[in-house]
């Protein structure tokens, strides 16, 4: 076995932590893939991973040589596809993370129309919903949402996603609806939220016609850490919400939440595609960056 072949297997054994997924991955014997780690650190003189029966780490130096043959073995997978420039198909392995509600919701049902037409593309599709090191974690493309820190990445922007304010019939019949910021501090209760980077609480955003918003500061009597118990707590009439329209929309046809004080919908945020920067993008990059571009579309706009 050449020692490409070697370099790619142990890429795979390292991204899946497992010597039978990257066997299976590659379709080949688990033997074949064992035996390609072993010759790749006999010829290189160093142990790249820790074997136990239960789990597959990386050693210090294994992760020197993931950082480094990572880029290369793409590079080499743009190569081979440089002049097919008649083929449109995506094919290879792509690395994406995008915040949990927007791939369950938006991303997830797609992509079976995106895999048909790209039968040989693996996506490997992440939802962490906290900042992370594209480069160092091997992630070829990350959609977020919000206001971004500087970076050297590639960030393409999208647009923005409009939010409203709702809550639960049972929050409204006990409260009753508020219907301007007056109201909303003086008797009324909001679901905390904290924010995954800096772990505070977000204040409650009111907009006006005038494009002026405010923080507020509204009570609350439970705080969670992320959207799935956010909206959970505002079903169960725990309080009022701020979430992005496409995330509750089902459940605001069947009734189970309630739009209110639409004239004072916090700011719209802003949607960003980002990458690392590369000379060349490979053709899968493109193609996915182009499809999730337009399958966004019909949920921006503010």
């Amino acid at each position: 076995m050449d020692r490409f072949a070697q370099y790619s297997i142990f890429v795979h054994v390292a991204e899946m932590n497992s010597f039978i997924k990257a066997a299976n991955a590659l379709d080949l014997p688990r033997a074949s893939v064992s035996a390609a780690i072993q010759q790749l650190e006999t010829q290189l003189k160093t142990r790249l991973l820790h074997r136990t029966t239960r789990k597959v780490s990386l050693t210090a130096d294994g992760a020197q040589l993931l950082e480094r043959i990572r880029p290369l073995l793409l590079e080499v997978e743009d190569i081979d596809q440089l002049f097919q420039t008649g083929l449109r198909q995506a094919a290879g392995r792509l690395h994406v993370d995008v915040p949990s509600r927007i791939a369950r919701r938006v991303i997830v049902p797609a992509l079976p129309g995106l895999l048909r037409r790209n039968p040989k593309l693996q996506l490997i599709l992440g939802s962490t919903d906290r900042a992370i090191d594209l480069i160092k974690e091997g992630v070829d493309c990350a959609l977020r949402i919000g206001t971004l820190p500087d970076s050297s990445l590639v960030v393409r922007s999208l647009g923005h996603i409009g939010l409203i304010n709702c809550a639960s019939p049972a929050y409204l019949r006990e409260y009753g609806e508020p219907k301007d910021p007056d109201e909303l501090v003086q008797g009324h209760l909001a679901v905390g939220y904290t924010s995954s980077l800096t772990g505070r609480l977000l204040p409650w955003e009111i907009g006006s016609d005038h494009g002026v918003v405010q923080n507020l500061t509204v009570p609350s009597c439970v705080v969670v850490n992320n959207a799935e118990n956010y909206i959970a707590a505002s079903l169960a009439g725990l309080g009022l919400i701020q979430i992005p329209r496409y995330d509750v929309q089902n459940l605001l046809d069947a009734g189970a939440l309630r739009e209110v004080m639409p004239a004072h919908r916090a700011a719209a945020m802003p949607v960003s595609l980002l990458y690392p920067h590369r000379r060349q993008r490979s053709r899968r990059l493109v193609i996915f960056l182009e499809w999730v571009e337009a399958l966004l579309q019909p949920h921006l706009g503010g």
